[in-house]
């Protein structure tokens, strides 16, 4: 995978999040840590479980311990808090990638899953997995405002692409 598309990948993972954080957030009192019937029991326990995996799947890249024991929290914690931590590991992953060398992209890591057992993927390989792992996740969530209900908003990929080129248009030289 080229370093252009991880850029790209990282770069829409954090606006699709950036998204939905804005939409939960706007939530009505209450409805982000509503019990839901969903894997993670609630918006924010969905979105927290994203940010964990994204920490692990870091450790992972460079090469240290995680220290967790399991892919989540043990309770939500508070939605701000938590969007800060995950705006900040979304700006890792852009810069992360961006410094990717072609060896490096290719580079395959060993590593150890939560559940146990041995892993190895490569570096890009990594980085679209959380990548992957978080849209999936953004679904279950866009489900739960289904469930409220209120439009969920529109994170695909698809419809970042083209405003990424009508802003790049916009900065256009006249």
């Amino acid at each position: 995978m080229s370093e252009s598309t991880l850029g790209m990948l990282t770069r829409y993972n954090r606006w699709a999040n950036q998204r939905i954080f804005d939409a939960v957030a706007a939530l009505p009192d209450g409805e982000a840590l509503k019990r839901r019937e969903t894997v993670f029991g609630n918006i924010v326990h969905t979105l927290s479980h994203c940010y964990v995996v994204g920490e692990i799947f870091r450790a992972h890249l460079e090469g240290r311990e995680h220290g967790f024991s399991s892919r989540n929290f043990s309770e939500p914690m508070p939605l701000a808090k938590l969007r800060e931590m995950q705006q900040a590991i979304d700006n890792w992953y852009i810069a992360r990638s961006d410094a990717f060398t072609p060896h490096d992209a290719e580079e395959t890591v060993h590593f150890k899953f939560v559940g146990g057992g041995e892993g190895a993927m490569t570096r890009s390989e990594m980085v679209l997995h959380v990548v992957n792992h978080t849209t999936y996740h953004r679904g279950f969530v866009a489900d739960m405002f289904c469930q409220i209900p209120v439009k969920a908003p529109v994170t695909d990929l698809p419809v970042y692409a083209r405003e990424e080129r009508a802003a790049r248009a916009l900065q256009q030289p006249g």
